[in-house]
């Protein structure tokens, strides 16, 4: 993949690792989380700017380069300003790549259908764990996913 810009509404683990992951692989990434102290989990030696505000406010949003984005993922611990936050940047910002964590899985699937991209960890997680219990294999612990655990949205 060629390095692109890359937005990520949400400071937490999953947004944070992401983040960093990203910046390693030389993507230029904006990290937006309304709290200051959230950036602390990207480590003093992250590359990528940090944008306190929230990400359903489209100046915050500006700010953080989402107009020259070319992905975009909403990972906060709200599914409501997540899909809020997708939808700004897909509708109103037209990113090219858009995707959102809901933990519902009957959300999930709706937004789903309704044409957002979508990561449900709740549905994800217990197809890992039924894959265990029936067949022994920690897909998780191996490092490997499971095709029908990652494609699991809702």
């Amino acid at each position: 993949m060629q390095p692109v810009k890359i937005v990520i509404v949400g400071c937490g683990r999953v947004g944070s690792t992401l983040a960093r992951r990203m910046a390693e692989e030389g993507h230029e990434v904006s990290v937006v989380d309304e709290n200051m102290s959230s950036f602390a989990r990207l480590g003093e030696d992250f590359a990528g700017q940090m944008v306190v505000g929230s990400g359903v406010d489209e100046e915050v949003l500006r700010r953080a380069g989402i107009e020259q984005a070319e992905c975009f993922a909403s990972v906060t611990n709200g599914d409501n300003r997540n899909i809020m936050a997708a939808q700004i940047a897909k509708e109103v910002f037209h990113v090219r790549r858009v995707i959102t964590r809901i933990y519902d899985p009957i959300r999930a699937e709706v937004y789903r259908e309704l044409g957002l991209e979508t990561v449900c960890p709740t549905t994800i997680g217990a197809a890992l764990l039924e894959e265990f219990f029936t067949t022994g294999h920690n897909a998780a612990q191996s490092g490997t996913v499971l095709p029908r655990a990652a494609g699991a949205t809702g």
